[in-house]
């Protein structure tokens, strides 16, 4: 049976019933909106986070590495991010260069953004001689604030929406080209599993147990554990309308998780042979 007519029939709730906005702040001349205070939260608290991570024995970075490192993370997050959008998803921008500077408009990659984040980790590391592996396992536990808070605003967007679908909460969002349908919202599954589920996993890791001192394991989790998270979804997002679903069968989204669920699995898979005495960056406290 198809789902349309059904879904058509069920008097689901409407995102315009939500009174939501993209605008959190009207100035006039100047709007401050969601997405880009989304940004701002998940950067500001994630360094809050990994201040208190690095007041832990063992630490690989000092407080000054770490305030060093919010400058860089920021710049890789968004160059990262947008660069991976518009290679994976909107290549056909290129045609309008003008239009990859228009960030106010939407259309930033997680995968593209964690790729410029290992960049900025490997410079901040290669040039204080620190423990690459070591600072991105400390950094991965803060980054489901991020994608916490960034699906938050996709939310408020009314963009990124699930498939046509016949479930108790499904939302009729506006602007979907196949019609005023239900639809899930796939967003707040996102940021469930992306930021509120995948936090506890790490949280327990690094707190509960001696995670933090193999090497990758914590990284391998995120990584894992994101891939996971954002392929199951993808099963019940809209795929972008300008790809589709890929010949192969994945959506793009799916297709650039795998290789980071595969990527996850051989570091939680060879951290226990990493595991080795601990020295911390500041202070005289072995860790053994």
């Amino acid at each position: 049976m198809s789902l349309v007519p059904l879904a058509a029939t069920a008097a689901p709730l409407t995102y315009a019933s939500l009174h939501l906005s993209p605008v959190a702040l009207d100035l006039g001349i100047l709007q401050i909106r969601w997405y880009s205070l989304a940004y701002i939260a998940g950067i500001v608290i994630g360094w809050w986070y990994l201040t208190r991570l690095i007041a832990r024995p063992g630490a690989p970075m000092t407080r000054a590495h770490a305030d060093d490192f919010v400058f860089y993370a920021t710049l890789g997050i968004i160059l990262g991010g947008r660069i991976g959008y518009v290679l994976f998803y909107d290549p056909w921008m290129l045609r309008e260069p003008l239009r990859v500077l228009r960030l106010w408009e939407g259309g930033m990659s997680f995968h593209g953004g964690a790729f410029g984040t290992m960049i900025a980790v490997w410079w901040m590391a290669r040039a204080n001689r620190l423990s690459m592996l070591r600072v991105l396992d400390y950094v991965a536990c803060c980054v489901p604030f991020g994608l916490f808070f960034g699906r938050l605003a996709n939310f408020v967007n009314g963009e990124l929406w699930g498939r046509i679908t016949d479930v108790p909460w499904a939302i009729v969002f506006p602007g979907a080209e196949a019609g005023p349908y239900p639809r899930h919202p796939s967003q707040l599954y996102e940021a469930a599993l992306e930021g509120v589920v995948l936090f506890a996993i790490l949280f327990v890791l690094f707190w509960r147990t001696q995670a933090r001192y193999k090497p990758g394991m914590l990284l391998g989790t995120f990584l894992t554990g994101y891939g996971t998270a954002r392929f199951l979804v993808e099963f019940v997002r809209e795929p972008d309308v300008q790809l589709g679903i890929l010949p192969w069968g994945l959506s793009m989204g799916q297709t650039l998780s795998l290789p980071m669920i595969l990527t996850g699995i051989f570091f939680i898979a060879t951290a226990p042979r990493r595991r080795v005495r601990v020295e911390p960056i500041a202070g005289d406290a072995s860790v053994a």
